[in-house]
Formats: C-alpha cells, sequence, structure tokens
C-alpha cells in the first residue's frame, strides 16, 4: 500500500453501524456515512455526529494513521478516504495541532495502557445502557495481528483495575465532548504504553468560558496614555537611551503611548472586541487556562467496577451511588487515583536547533533564560504572557527584590571598607595586641588548658572591628528603611503591573467562585457520608468539620513541636562538640594547635551547622507537605497557605537556631573562675573571645548563608535536573535500541514536554528568597556584606529559575494573581522582627553599648585607652575548686598570681569579693534603654516612610479612572445608538400611518393587506 494513502474496506450496507457496534480500531471511529467525499466534509460530519450522540454514547473520534496502515486491507476493494502530505507529522507541526494542521492543541492528558504481546487488540465501547447480549462480547485482535479467539477456547485474564480506569477515561472524555471540546486520541507514540488525548477548545467553547470566568479582553477602543512632559519628560529620555543596552529586545517590553480599552468579555457585546484575528484573540496562556477550568469542573461518576483495588467483578453499587451524588471527580481525582498520569499544556515549540520558528519560547530562552543576558532587565510582560499573572509576579517581585540589593550592597561595602580603614586607629585592639601590657587571662578550660596571654587574640580583636564599629549601627538603621523602601516600592510596581495586565478590577472572589474542593476532601467527605449512610443517618450536604480535622490537628502541634525540639536538640550537640573539641585540642603540645583552637572549632562546628541545616531543610519540606495533606483543606488555595506557614516555620527556626544561639546565648551563662556553669557536670559552657562574639556570628552567618546559597540554591537546581534528565536519557536510549526503526521518527510536542519535569508550584522558590531575605535584614550588624553576596547569588538565581521554567519543567497552567499573596505578609513580618534583633545584636552582642559607657561615665581623658582594662575582671588562682586549677601552672614562664576574664564583677581583695559589679548594672541599663529607643526611632521611620510614599503612583491612579471614563462614555455612545435606531423606526411607522390614514374608505378597505403591511414594518425590521 502507498504509504501517502489510506484506504479502508467498503463495507457492506447491513454492517451493524451504530453506538452500540464495536467500532472503534485502537482508537478509529468508522461512521456510517458515505466516506466517498471531501476530507474537510468528512471532517464536518464526524463533528456533527459526534456532538448529536447522547452523553453516555459519545466517544472520541480519530482517525490513526498507522492503526488504519497496519489492518491490511486489500486496495482493490478499499476505498480512498483521504489523501495526506508527504509528511504528516510537519503538517501540524510535530503534535502543536490535531492531525487535520488546522485545530491548535489546547491540552494533553496522559494515560498509560497495556498492550498485548500478541499486538495491538480492539477495545470496545462500553455503554451502560447496553444489553446483555452486547455487554458479553469479547475484545477481538485487529486483523492480521494475533490470533483469534475460537469457540471452545476460555476467556483471556482481564486487567479489572485497568478495565475500570479505561471506562473512566471513556465517560470523562465523553463528558468532555458533551461539555463542547474537540478531542484527538495518539496511542502510537515512540513512548511504550503511553497514550495521549489532545484536546481543542473551538471559538464558541472559548467565549463561553471567556465569559464565565470574567477575562479581561483588550476592545476596538484605544487610548492616549498619559506622558509626562517638560523636565521630566527629558530626564526620562535620558534615561532610556542610557539604559537602552540593557533593555530587551522584545516588542512586548517597549515603552507604550496607547493602550487598548479592556473589558471582561461578553458574547452579547461582541462588537465591541477586535476580532479580526480570532486565532490569535485568544493565547495559548488564555486558551490552556480556559480548557484546565473546564477539566476541574468536568465530572466523571461512573465505573464498571470500583475504583477500589480492582478485585473482582462485583458493582459496589452504593459507593457508586454516592460518587454520582457527589459529582465532583475531575481533572484533579482522575490524576490522584492514576487514571490519568499527567496533564499540561503545551510549550510553543522548539526553543534551540536548526530551522525553528519563531515562538514565545525561543524568544524567552534567548532574551531571558541565558546567562550572557545576567545585565538585561527581565522581559515580565512576555513572561506573563507566557506563563501567566502569578508567574510573571514572581519573577517581577525576584527582579525588584535583586534591585533594591544594589544600594544595599553599595552602603555594606562602604561600611566594611570604613572598618578596614579604621582597624590601625580603633584603641581596643591596638591595646589587646600591645604586647608590653602583659594581660594574663584565665585558662579557657579545666587542667588541660593553662594561662594566656591577652596579645594572643590579636588577630581576632583585629578582624572583630570590621564588623564592630560605629558605622554597622547606621547600616542597621539605614537597611531597616531599606526593608520599608523595598516593600513600599514592590506595592507600587505591583500595581503598575495590574494596570498593565488588567487586573485592577480583578479580585480575589472572582477567584474563589472556581476554586474547586480537592480530591483528598472530596474523597474524605465521601467516607464521611458513607459512614453515616451505614449507619442509616442523613448524609445531605457533608462537609468535614474541626472534629473530623482534631486528630489532624494533634498530630500537626505534637508534629512541630517535635521537629523544633529536634533542631535545639541538634544544636545543643554541636555545642557539646565544640566544648569537647575544644578540650581536645588544648592538650596538643604544639604552641601553633592551642593558638588556633578557637578558630579550628568555629568553622569546623559551623561546617556541620551547614550540613546539617540543608539535610534538615529537604525532611522538613516533606514532612510540611505531609502534615497539610493530613489536615484535608477543601481547596487549592487553602493547601497552599497552610503548607507555606508550616514549611516557613519550620526552615526559619532550622536555619536560624545556630545563629540565635551564637547571637544571644553564648558566652551568656559561663559563670566565673572558680565558679563555672558545667553540662553533665564534665563540659564547661563555652565563652566568648575577648572581643567578643560579633566575630563567631559574622563567621557563622557568612558560612551559613554563603554554602546554603551555593550548595541548595544552585547546586541541587542545577545537578538534580541534570541528573534526572541523564537517567531519562539511558532509559530511552536502551528503549531505542530494543526498538530502533520507531525511535527515528522526530517525536511529537506532546512526547517531548512529557519527558520534562511537573511543575511543583511556587513555594520553594519564593521560601529560598524568603529565608536569604533574613539573612539580608535580620542580622546585617554583624555582616554588612549579607546583601552583596545576596545580590550575586540573585542575579545568577533569576536566570536559573527561568531556564529550568522554559527548558527543564512542562508548562504551567497560568493562574490569574494581583499579588504575591501570603508572603508579601511574611516578608513585612521579617522586616519588623529585623528591626528587633539588630537592636539586640547591637546592643548585647557587640562592644557598641560598652565603650558608649565607658567614653562619657569614665573615661579620664574622654578617649577610649583604658577600654580593655575596664571590661576585665581579676581572679586569684588560690579561689580555684579542687581539680579545676592548670596542670602546667608554669607555661609561661612565671608563675601567676591573679588571671583575667571578661566580666563586671568586683575584685578578691573587695568586701563582696566576686560579686556583680555596679558596672554592670550600669552597662545593662544602657543596653535595655538602646534597644527602647533604637526600636521605637526606627519603627517610627519605617512607618513615616510606609506613610509619606503611596501605595498606587499618581499616573496610574490616572489612568484607572480615565478607563472608567472612557468605559462609561463607549456604553453611553452604544446606548444613544440604539436610542437613535429605535427613534427612527418609530419615525418611519408614524409616516407609513399617516400615509395609510390619507387614503379613501373605498381604497383601505380594498388595501387592508398593505395597511396591516405599514404597522407590521417595524416588527419585520
Amino acid at each position: 500500500m502507498d504509504k501517502d494513502e489510506i484506504h479502508l474496506r467498503r463495507l457492506p450496507a447491513a454492517a451493524p453501524w451504530g453506538p452500540h457496534a464495536d467500532s472503534e480500531f485502537h482508537g478509529v471511529d468508522f461512521l456510517p456515512e458515505d466516506l466517498n467525499v471531501a476530507p474537510e466534509e468528512t471532517g464536518m460530519r464526524v463533528n456533527k455526529k459526534y456532538s448529536c450522540l447522547p452523553a453516555e454514547e459519545k466517544g472520541i473520534h480519530i482517525i490513526n494513521i498507522r492503526a488504519i496502515e497496519d489492518i491490511g486491507y486489500d486496495q482493490h476493494e478499499s476505498t480512498l478516504l483521504n489523501s495526506l502530505s508527504k509528511n504528516p507529522d510537519a503538517d501540524c507541526k510535530y503534535g502543536l495541532y490535531f492531525r487535520d494542521g488546522k485545530r491548535k492543541v489546547d491540552y494533553i492528558l496522559v494515560y498509560h495502557y497495556k498492550k498485548s504481546s500478541a499486538g495491538r487488540t480492539l477495545t470496545r465501547r462500553v455503554h451502560h445502557n447496553d444489553s446483555s447480549a452486547r455487554s458479553t462480547k469479547q475484545d477481538q485482535p485487529l486483523p492480521g495481528k494475533g490470533v483469534q479467539l475460537e469457540m471452545g477456547e476460555s476467556e483471556p485474564h482481564v486487567d479489572y483495575h485497568e478495565d475500570d480506569k479505561r471506562f473512566r477515561r471513556e465517560e470523562y472524555e465523553g463528558n468532555l465532548v458533551e461539555a463542547g471540546l474537540e478531542l484527538e486520541r495518539d496511542e502510537d507514540t515512540k513512548i511504550h504504553g503511553v497514550g495521549f488525548v489532545k484536546i481543542h477548545a473551538p471559538w464558541n467553547v472559548l467565549c463561553r468560558e471567556a465569559e464565565f470566568l470574567k477575562l479581561k479582553m483588550p476592545t476596538k477602543k484605544m487610548y492616549q496614555i498619559n506622558q509626562t512632559h517638560g523636565l521630566l519628560k527629558k530626564i526620562n529620555s535620558v534615561i532610556q537611551k542610557i539604559t537602552e543596552p540593557i533593555q530587551p529586545k522584545v516588542a512586548e517590553h517597549k515603552p507604550q503611548t496607547v493602550k487598548r480599552l479592556s473589558y471582561p468579555f461578553s458574547r452579547e457585546k461582541q462588537h465591541l472586541f477586535d476580532l479580526s484575528d480570532r486565532d490569535s484573540f485568544f493565547d495559548s496562556k488564555t486558551r490552556s487556562t480556559i480548557v484546565y477550568e473546564i477539566l476541574k469542573r468536568t465530572t466523571c461518576t461512573k465505573a464498571k467496577y470500583s475504583m477500589g483495588k480492582g478485585e473482582g467483578r462485583k458493582k459496589e453499587t452504593t459507593l457508586l451511588n454516592k460518587r454520582r451524588k457527589c459529582g465532583k471527580y475531575g481533572i484533579t481525582s482522575l490524576l490522584a487515583n492514576g487514571v490519568y498520569s499527567a496533564a499540561y499544556p503545551l510549550h510553543d515549540g522548539d526553543y534551540e536547533g536548526e530551522n525553528v520558528e519563531p515562538n514565545d519560547r525561543k524568544l524567552l530562552c534567548e532574551e531571558w533564560a541565558s546567562y550572557g543576558v545576567f545585565y538585561k532587565y527581565q522581559p515580565i510582560d512576555l513572561v506573563r504572557k507566557y506563563f501567566g499573572e502569578k508567574i510573571g509576579l514572581y519573577f517581577a517581585w525576584l527582579g525588584v527584590y535583586t534591585q533594591m540589593l544594589i544600594p544595599a550592597s553599595i552602603v555594606g561595602i562602604i561600611v566594611f571598607l570604613y572598618g578596614c580603614a579604621t582597624v590601625d586607629e580603633n584603641i581596643p585592639s591596638m591595646e589587646m595586641c600591645d604586647q608590653r601590657n602583659n594581660i594574663t587571662m584565665c585558662p579557657l578550660c579545666d587542667r588541660t588548658c593553662s594561662y594566656w596571654k591577652m596579645s594572643s587574640a590579636c588577630a581576632t580583636a583585629r578582624a572583630s572591628h570590621l564588623f564592630d564599629n560605629p558605622a554597622t549601627v547606621f547600616f542597621s538603621v539605614f537597611m531597616a528603611l531599606w526593608a520599608a523602601t523595598f516593600m513600599e516600592h514592590w506595592k507600587r510596581k505591583q500595581m503598575r503591573l495590574n494596570y498593565r495586565w488588567d487586573l485592577t478590577g480583578f479580585e480575589e472572589e472572582e477567584e474563589a467562585v472556581k476554586d474547586h474542593p480537592r480530591a483528598e476532601y472530596e474523597a474524605k467527605v465521601l467516607e464521611k457520608s458513607l459512614r453515616k449512610e451505614h449507619k442509616h443517618k442523613e448524609t445531605d450536604k457533608e462537609k468535614l468539620t474541626w472534629k473530623d480535622r482534631f486528630p489532624a490537628y494533634l498530630t500537626n502541634f505534637v508534629g512541630i513541636i517535635f521537629m523544633v525540639g529536634l533542631t535545639f536538640a541538634i544544636v545543643f550537640g554541636v555545642i557539646i562538640y565544640r566544648i569537647s573539641t575544644a578540650a581536645a585540642l588544648a592538650i596538643s603540645s604544639t604552641p601553633s594547635g592551642r593558638s588556633s583552637v578557637r578558630v579550628t572549632v568555629t568553622a569546623t562546628a559551623v561546617i556541620i551547622n551547614l550540613v546539617v541545616i540543608i539535610i534538615l531543610d529537604e525532611v522538613y519540606g516533606c514532612i510540611a507537605r505531609w502534615l497539610t495533606q493530613i489536615e484535608v483543606p477543601k481547596t487549592d488555595k487553602n493547601f497552599e497557605e497552610r503548607l507555606i506557614f508550616k514549611a516557613f516555620l519550620l526552615k526559619f527556626v532550622n536555619a536560624y537556631t545556630p545563629i540565635f544561639y551564637v547571637a544571644f546565648f553564648k558566652g551568656r551563662f559561663v559563670g566565673r573562675p572558680g565558679d563555672y556553669v558545667y553540662i553533665f557536670h564534665s563540659f564547661r559552657m563555652e565563652e566568648c573571645a575577648p572581643g567578643g562574639c560579633l566575630m563567631e556570628l559574622c563567621i557563622q552567618l557568612s558560612i551559613i548563608m554563603l554554602g546554603k546559597q551555593l550548595i541548595q540554591n544552585n547546586l541541587f537546581e542545577i545537578g538534580i535536573p541534570k541528573m534526572k534528565k541523564f537517567i531519562r536519557y539511558m532509559k530511552l536510549k536502551r528503549r531505542r535500541s530494543l526498538d530502533h526503526e520507531e525511535h527515528m521518527k522526530k517525536k511529537q510536542r506532546y512526547e517531548v514536554d512529557y519527558n520534562l519535569e511537573p511543575f511543583a508550584g511556587l513555594t520553594p522558590e519564593y521560601m529560598e528568597m524568603i529565608i536569604q531575605f533574613g539573612f539580608v535584614t535580620l542580622f546585617v550588624a554583624s555582616f554588612p556584606l549579607a546583601p552583596l553576596f545576596a545580590l550575586l547569588n540573585n542575579i545568577i538565581e533569576i536566570r536559573l529559575d527561568a531556564k529550568k521554567f522554559v527548558t527543564e519543567l512542562r508548562r504551567p497552567v497560568a493562574v490569574r494573581a494581583k499579588d504575591i499573596g501570603i508572603w508579601y505578609n511574611i516578608l513585612r513580618g521579617i522586616g519588623k522582627l529585623a528591626v528587633i534583633i539588630n537592636a539586640f545584636v547591637i546592643s548585647f552582642t557587640s562592644d557598641f553599648i560598652p565603650r558608649l559607657v565607658y567614653l562619657y561615665m569614665y573615661s579620664e581623658n574622654g578617649t577610649m585607652h583604658g577600654f580593655v582594662n575596664h571590661t576585665l575582671s581579676s581572679f586569684n588562682v588560690s579561689d580555684f575548686q579542687a581539680g579545676t586549677a592548670p596542670n602546667d601552672p608554669m607555661d609561661l614562664g612565671y608563675e601567676v598570681q591573679i588571671c583575667r576574664y571578661k566580666d563586671y564583677r568586683e575584685p578578691p581583695w573587695s568586701e563582696n569579693k566576686y560579686d556583680i559589679s555596679k558596672d554592670f548594672w550600669a552597662v545593662l541599663a544602657a543596653r535595655l534603654a538602646f534597644v527602647i529607643v533604637f526600636q521605637n526611632l526606627v519603627m517610627f521611620m519605617s512607618d513615616f516612610v510606609d506613610w509619606i510614599i503611596p501605595d498606587i503612583p499618581k499616573d496610574i491612579s490616572q489612568q484607572i479612572h480615565k478607563e472608567k471614563v472612557l468605559m462609561v462614555e463607549v456604553f453611553m455612545r452604544e446606548e444613544q445608538g440604539k436610542l437613535q435606531m429605535l427613534e427612527t423606526w418609530k419615525d418611519n411607522d408614524k409616516r407609513k400611518g399617516e400615509n395609510c390614514n390619507n387614503h379613501s374608505p373605498r381604497l383601505s378597505r380594498s388595501h387592508s393587506g398593505s395597511l396591516s403591511s405599514c404597522h407590521s414594518y417595524p416588527l419585520d425590521v
């Protein structure tokens, strides 16, 4: 047979055509119409007959070319059905269109089926109103394929679970056709055992759903956008010329001077919209959204067998009847139950390779998802056009956040350079490094540690000044105001995007209309109603109450408490490691080993913390999802919000607990020489370095932040997808060796997209950025370079996420949203918390307040000379407890009588020796006063910034008002036109009536028909 033609045997007139006949040949439905017609007419007849069948008898009419070729009928007895071009795959653009090359594929459903080893079989379509005689027919193999069953042979084994899935698919797809969608099946793919259902939404369905969803569409009316004048116009033109090299080369990014007026689509007002090109009026993003809404609300309630474990033939009629009452088993339930394995819209085409047609995906890959354009602005409007508003808002927020990090990074670098420039002028660090002071410090541990010189900690003291200087206080205030400015700037940017994307009238209530219950929720409701029905109780309008969810709430509470306790236990274990390791290293006989004890212990402990944080982050993410699933939230929005709250709480505690310990607890509960605090009666609590704990806090923060960004955010996001892609490639390569001829064909678009990773939501993307925002703001007083490292990471992160969305993930369903949701409240909360934490870091962790107190209360000459000696207390070595004195008291070469330690206590020669001195209370009072003043002052300044910057830019509010006025004018003109037309009709009617009355009575009697026709004129019009 010629491969460019398809031939079928002409069937006799008495062939049993009809809905109950076995008419499906591997997805090929034969119709009783005469097939000797043009291909276009045949397609029209297929669609017409298909839409007129009852719901129970509707199926999917597909012409599968390869399946028909495999039938093997004689060419002499066949009739020409259709003539195809040389490459049918090219005609349908390799899966982007139906086989006719005209209808675009808007959505794909994927399912698994089992192929028999004997070859493809004829699967019959079973209807629930079939007679018993028809229902006993067995499946027959294709002619020329497999072996025919003889009369006496036993019935083949049937997988009832797979059969049940097939019946559900048939019913569901029939309901989709009844809803107006057009379907086409393809099981002849390169992926073994996987079938695809292509879905196309015709024009009338798109119009109906757009009206139901209240989608704003551009009208014919265009208006001028208000432009700046005078000096502002010149400034804007200069800025545009300067920034032109960093603008993406896409049409959507160019500044617009005119804008189309948008209005919610209405079929009654189609004349308002520009429908000159119907194919592009609804873009691919909108079409897939509309189809997804139909998929969610289309029900599937019937099945031949139960959806349980698929064992036996007995129907569970009670369960099926309840499912019919529920009537809410859409695509989410079918995906959860494995009836379909995937559902997704298609990408617009290939993004790389030769002779690739221009498409939005290719443009995004070149101008957005490439590391070579890292210096350019993002084409946010094109991102929104391709992925939808929700993903567009995420990347817009990430871009604004990254831009705002530039001034914060510059100020942080200046603060760091100021510390470097003044380190040689810092009197306290100079005193610590001066060996002439000959200050002997008390041992850092019992017995094995000996006395040591303060000058040995010179390097730590000088490094501490880089981050602990007066400029860090200014930087903390600056970052608090920066956070408030960033939030206000984002709100204004968000309003601009809402105006540009026609979301100004969009409300969340509109989304709630189409927020369908989740499959798991409906399954729980069904289970509850079945229990009540078993007890003979009323089961109408069942829903889950707090009593039903109480075990889940209790599990959530206990689980979160346990996870938080586990985090604290791990941090406590690291503390034990630090103490024991410090004691072990102190036994070292080499002086170099003893001098580097503190650095070695700190570095290794931070690395351990980093590894634990990365591992627990993944574990806590899975646990948070599981805890949310057992709660059974009703809608996807509720599920997402609860998941975000739990995941953020656990990951926040996990990431910041080690930092909180170093900042606020380390060195606070040590005790004093002769009366130290011990853990397990053997480990002494660790102390801060003589220069304070701020340097150690800086090391902890920098290593955790940089390591988390490098390993978790970038390495995992690059490495794991590459590894999964490699595994899929190896599997496909193994299959190619088995079926080389099948795999020589070019893959269809839906096959290529099926091999991509499914979209898992934006929660992981937001979460890593929120945790980073916490590193940038919460402890910025101890690490001024945090904004710089965040900026460098985000420049890579934007392009990395873009590349992942464009090349590694299936295309997500576009979701409308006017803001970033709960993440904005989390950001505001972190901004407020940052003010409090930075106040305590400056006050209690750094030496800023003790220096001020000494400078203004105790200094004799108004300088910092003598500050180090003022912060050290004295201890008589004869007061050591038994067994705690150094084993080698002569390690320094002389006998020590008095050693020093950092604290505000009375000297040993005082009456109340070793008691807390008055200086301690003076410094504590100053610290608390600073916290109160700093917190209230910065909070007031932040609120003032919030108040002084309007949420809606003035020009945007004017444009929104202008749009409303123009829309009113459009409708007023339309009403005036209707009134004028009505008045014209009335005038014509009046004139006709007068003309008829002027006739003679005879004439009027003889022409009564004419008179009646005069009065009927307006009606005819």
